[in-house]
């Protein structure tokens, strides 16, 4: 079996100046280390906040490094220079807004700023890119919410097959007949 490729997308005009330690990029490798029990290989990037560079990191991810997942994390707030969701739905082809439904449903379990927050998904290719917000903790409670699911829509683009570690996570397939 081939080895998943997931694209790590890190958008923060800081940590790409290196003035500021990525912290949200580690959540998202860390959280897929003890999620996925199947075989996968990081490919992580780092962009400032701006659309034509974000645009740009997840058409490179998705189509020439092949990557079956995209995950992205920083940029989905409401200012001026948060413009992660609109990189992701111009390069979209189809939208999910289910998964950011869920995840501000979440999020507003814990935190009532989490109204401002613009996560979003959507497909590009064969690729699934699912946005996150920045903070650490924020991104773990938002991939429990739907992780479950990412593995059947990687399924359904006839992509490779991510098992999850079921004592952690159950990823949700239809019953076969």
């Amino acid at each position: 079996m081939a080895t998943a490729k997931i694209g790590i997308l890190t958008v923060s005009d800081r940590a790409s100046r290196g003035e500021y330690e990525d912290r949200g990029g580690p959540a998202i490798r860390e959280y897929l280390a003890e999620v996925l029990s199947s075989e996968w290989e990081p490919v992580e990037r780092i962009v400032a906040d701006d659309q034509a560079l974000i645009e740009a990191a997840l058409v490179e991810l998705a189509t020439a490094e092949g990557c079956c997942l995209v995950v992205t994390t920083g940029g989905t707030g409401p200012a001026p220079r948060d413009v992660t969701p609109e990189a992701t739905e111009a390069v979209c082809q189809k939208l999910l807004p289910g998964f950011g439904e869920l995840m501000r449903k979440v999020s507003l379990e814990k935190v009532a700023t989490a109204i401002l927050s613009r996560q979003t998904a959507g497909i590009l290719g064969s690729a699934l890119i699912v946005n996150l917000p920045g903070q650490p903790r924020a991104i773990g409670e938002c991939l429990d919410a739907v992780f479950p699911a990412i593995p059947y829509c990687i399924d359904l683009l006839d992509g490779p097959y991510l098992e999850t570690d079921e004592s952690r996570l159950e990823a949700f397939r239809p019953k076969k007949k």
